[in-house]
């Protein structure tokens, strides 16, 4: 028992401390009696630039990621698998896609009691996803280290169940998670409209090539813009991977934290900055609080580091397209609060003046526009943005 007694306030004041420390969850702690790096920021450049501590649990290398704004909503990490070397098999009560960020290899995949073992191969860009609670193993095919990143619903399990044990050690079987079937891990193309918002999805476990792979056109960010769904072992970690084209660049929109934008092609740059502070943040005199991260293939950011709703824009400035893939957790848009049935808006695709958050480019701060263009310019990409995007409608 405590030997602290708690004593009411007096003379009209308040109860507490006023001013507080956050505690670390369940997760916080499990991530550093991991004993591998955690890395915490807005982002950064390139996940390869990482410092990787041995790591006893999985028998590879690795750091722990947690960018501003995910705390408790989903996690991720990168692995080094040892050249010729394999991971540990493992298994565990949250769900997780791998995305390869260099290297070649296998992975098996199997059930606890069961003799059916998937085993397939993957290389650089490729992207799939474990079944939850399955046995795996990753395998190094080549005589280089190999290096994967992964995200996880670890975070919401550990802090709800707060037993390690419970997570790693559970015999329950998700049978409807996982089948036997021959193409359970070979890659599907068929593409229909997602269950929420109709947007653009694949049903499909692996993806053997992100980097490349042919993308619908959505053209709700910019003008071109390409987008799909991946939909993976009936996971509720959702994630896109979209595509702007060359000398383009996305409007801002706003929403709340989750999202993580991770570069698959080409370079870029993303400012990021609180809704509260308008769409022209510069114009306005808040341009020292707008938060900017450039980044390349391998590299990062978040798209709210603030909790509250934030917008964030995205700027293409390399000669080939820049495609990124969002990750958010079990976070995707059709879980946004709310009773079942309610009506919703894809409100961050629908203009300021038509009731979105999205900021047209005829409202957008004038700053950005000219940024943009004299950063092609040095880079040598031809601007894509037509004037007439910056023109307002004629009802307004």
């Amino acid at each position: 028992m405590s030997s602290k007694q708690w004593n009411e306030p007096s003379g009209g004041k308040k109860a507490g401390f006023g001013k507080f420390t956050k505690l670390a969850t369940a997760y916080d702690k499990f991530m550093e009696e991991e004993g591998i790096p955690v890395f915490r920021d807005l982002g950064i450049k390139n996940v390869r630039n990482l410092p990787l501590a041995p790591w006893k649990r999985t028998g590879g290398k690795g750091s722990y990621i947690q960018l501003y704004g995910t705390e408790g909503k989903w996690g991720c990490y990168v692995v080094e698998v040892p050249p010729a070397g394999a991971l540990h098999p493992e298994k565990h009560m949250f769900e997780k896609i791998y995305l390869v960020v260099e290297g070649r290899g296998s992975t098996e995949v199997w059930l606890e009691g069961e003799n059916k073992k998937h085993v397939f191969e993957w290389q650089k860009g490729s992207i799939f996803s474990i079944p939850m609670n399955a046995w795996h193993r990753i395998v190094n095919a080549t005589n280089d280290s190999a290096l994967l990143q992964a995200g996880t619903t670890a975070p919401v399990v550990i802090n709800a169940l707060q037993n390690i044990d419970a997570v790693f050690n559970n015999p329950y079987v998700f049978h409807d998670r996982f089948s036997s079937a021959d193409d359970f891990y070979k890659e599907h193309d068929e593409i229909e409209p997602d269950p929420v918002r109709g947007l653009a999805m694949r049903r499909t476990n692996f993806l053997p090539d992100a980097i490349n792979c042919e993308l619908p056109l959505d053209n709700r960010r910019s003008p071109g813009y390409r987008r799909v769904e991946p939909f993976m072992t009936q996971n509720t970690f959702y994630y896109w991977i979209g595509q702007h084209e060359n000398g383009r660049y996305s409007k801002a929109h706003a929403h709340t934290s989750a999202a993580i934008l991770i570069c698959l092609k080409g370079k870029g740059y993303t400012y990021t900055w609180p809704e509260h502070l308008g769409p022209t943040p510069w114009k306005d005199g808040y341009g020292d609080q707008v938060r900017r991260l450039d980044y390349e293939p391998g590299g990062m950011v978040t798209a709210a580091p603030g909790g509250a709703r934030w917008y964030h824009q995205h700027f293409s400035v390399s000669k080939e397209p820049f495609r990124l893939t969002a990750w958010f957790g079990p976070h995707n848009p059709g879980r946004d609060p709310g009773p079942p049935g309610e009506k919703h808006t894809d409100y961050t695709a629908i203009d300021l003046h038509e009731g979105g958050t999205a900021i047209p480019y005829w409202m957008e701060d004038p700053y950005l526009r000219k940024e943009y263009k004299e950063t092609l310019e040095r880079e040598g990409v031809e601007n894509q943005m037509p004037d007439e995007l910056y023109q307002p409608p004629s009802d307004q």
